[in-house]
């Protein structure tokens, strides 16, 4: 890849996630104030494997606003491209989270500060300026948002860089479903590097089974040279031209929530794909980054929130189970 001053810039939503976190003496829930944000997260995580890294998007000039913007910086991540915004609030999600450690979201977003990035508040340098350059579907639910992504893309690529997406699909957020698939179908026909998660390959597809929603989606979009598949406990998948292959979970217990695994993996795969590239990719190297991937992922839920919880590189390393335990797709 061209040199250029960051390995990655993401696009999108930086946010408050508030999960629960026990109840007060009167019963009543109380909720801790996480740091996310998927493109956010993704960036921090990169940050922990040496990569440089910078955000594109809005905040809220309000207290909230500046907590995220504190811990970007603090993270390492570049905030050049941070807008303030004056007038509209900072976006906020309450996370629920099941016995099983899934989770749900209710998003403070109707206005909210991410939505209202406008094309001219732009850093047209420092997208051009990345290698990879990362965004997920929730910059494509509303304008001026949307409209913005989309002229930070064709910048993007206009300028050499890859372009990665997770379509991260929240349904509240979107005004119809039909209206999701169409953006997210967008979105799948410019990148060159796809996560997605199981509920969105068959939201996309109809096909239960992941080797056919794969192929069908590499049929439908032949852009796309790396597509990995992540399905939480049940492990991910990767398809790389002629090679695909299936990597198990790691499941080590102590599980608490699973905010931010899906983030945590795509790192590591973009962390992957800058040592490697995106095309060309043997098996044995497929389940190289899908064993990182998955590890770092879990890891992750062991702890709440995502931003303030990534991992080492050395915690990683320390716990990667054995390549016996791949198997083919």
């Amino acid at each position: 890849m061209e040199r250029k001053s960051y390995d990655v810039a993401a696009l999108g939503e930086l946010l408050v996630d508030f999960t629960q976190n026990g109840k007060s003496e009167q019963g009543n829930p109380l909720f801790e104030a996480n740091p996310g944000g998927a493109p956010a997260n993704v960036l921090a995580m990169l940050q922990k494997l040496g990569r440089k890294t910078a955000f594109i998007g809005k905040v809220g000039q309000d207290f909230f606003g500046d907590m995220l913007a504190d811990t970007a910086r603090g993270a390492g991540i570049e905030l050049r491209g941070l807008r303030r915004d004056p007038e509209v609030h900072t976006t906020l999600a309450v996370v629920h989270t099941f016995p099983n450690g899934d989770r749900d979201f209710s998003f403070y977003r109707r206005p909210g500060a991410d939505i209202n990035l406008k094309p001219e508040e732009l850093d047209t340098e420092l997208v051009q300026d990345c290698r990879i350059f990362h965004f997920g579907s929730l910059s494509l639910t509303d304008e001026p948002v949307r409209q913005t992504t989309m002229e930070a893309i064709r910048l993007a690529k206009e300028a050499g860089a890859l372009i990665s997406f997770d379509p991260n699909l929240r349904e509240p957020l979107w005004a119809s479903l039909d209206e999701a698939r169409e953006q997210i179908a967008w979105g799948l026909g410019r990148c060159d590097v796809l996560k997605i998660a199981d509920n969105e390959l068959l939201f996309m597809t109809g096909e239960r089974d992941f080797d056919a929603g794969a192929a069908r989606l590499r049929e439908r979009y032949p852009n796309l040279r790396l597509l990995c598949v992540t399905a939480g406990a049940d492990g991910s998948r990767a398809y790389c031209g002629d090679s695909r292959v299936f990597v198990p979970a790691c499941k080590l217990g102590g599980v608490i929530e699973t905010t931010g695994a899906g983030d945590t993996f795509c790192a590591c795969m973009l962390n992957y794909v800058l040592d490697h590239g995106p095309a060309g990719l043997s098996e044995g190297q497929l389940e190289e980054m899908l064993r990182f991937a998955n590890t770092a992922a879990y890891l992750v839920t062991t702890k709440k929130g995502a931003i303030r919880s990534m991992p080492e590189r050395a915690q990683v390393e320390a716990i990667l189970p054995p390549p016996s335990t791949v198997s083919p797709s």
